[in-house]
């Protein structure tokens, strides 16, 4: 239960995707709980700034930013060595970064199957690949951001649900291969922020009609839930949370 109390004040997290949306709240939240961060982003470096400069003000000395493309492995040493530059430890990767946008199946090409399973796949396992030996030394953690469409496809993102179904057996997998140093642990959100492409009001109705509380989730659901696996799961490895009100419930 030691970890359950423990504050997590000291410790450090690498955070994919940092920049905007999701990833820029979970990194706000495990800063203002005292973690240092490192904020990964790609093409969001002013939003990486401002954030970066956002939580500086709040705690001097506290994060530091890295750019790396997820497609290319060959960066992600630098990416680990500049997170044990900062503080000699890595207690938690959050693999968040992916790429999203439909593939209908007809006029899908591999150009796009390179770009989606390299975020939403080969990315995540590399770089957990090589950040595992500072894991192991803290006895850390790792969170996917999986999403709910890896059990249930969505129509026209064969590529991204394929994608998101190998994250999923991605966090399985690695939970027994890093094991017992480094629990893997994954969250599979539902309708919690809409494409940035804003679909229409009809799609909007017609997901939440078959949600079973009716209604769109926040950023923080998924916050809250990263939040205990990283700080009060201890004995909680190898599964995946759905924070979706129960959207996989149903048809």
């Amino acid at each position: 239960m030691a970890q359950n109390t423990e504050a997590l004040s000291g410790k450090v997290a690498l955070v994919t995707g940092a920049a905007r949306r999701i990833g820029a709240r979970i990194a706000r939240s495990l800063h203002a709980l005292g973690m240092d961060i490192v904020l990964h982003y790609h093409r969001s470096e002013a939003a990486a700034r401002t954030l970066g400069a956002e939580l500086e003000l709040s705690r001097p000395d506290s994060v530091r930013l890295h750019q790396a493309d997820l497609n290319r492995c060959l960066g992600f040493a630098g990416l680990i060595e500049q997170v044990r530059a900062f503080r000699g430890r890595l207690d938690v990767l959050v693999n968040n970064a992916s790429s999203f946008y439909p593939t209908p199946f007809g006029d899908a090409d591999e150009e796009q199957w390179e770009d989606l399973m390299g975020s939403n796949l080969k990315g995540p396992f590399f770089l957990t690949k090589e950040a595992a030996p500072l894991l192991r030394s803290t006895s850390g953690c790792v969170i996917n951001l999986v999403d709910i469409y890896a059990e249930r496809p969505l129509k026209g993102y064969p590529i991204y649900s394929i994608a998101k179904a190998g994250n999923a057996m991605m966090v399985k997998t690695l939970a027994r291969e890093l094991g017992p140093q480094v629990r893997v642990n994954g969250i599979a959100p539902g309708a919690i922020l809409w494409p940035e492409e804003d679909p229409d009001d009809d799609f909007k109705e017609e997901l939440l009609t078959r949600t079973v509380l009716k209604r769109a989730g926040t950023p923080m659901d998924v916050v809250h839930t990263l939040v205990f696996l990283v700080r009060d799961a201890d004995y909680i490895t190898g599964r995946i949370i759905a924070v979706d009100g129960g959207r996989t419930l149903q048809q």
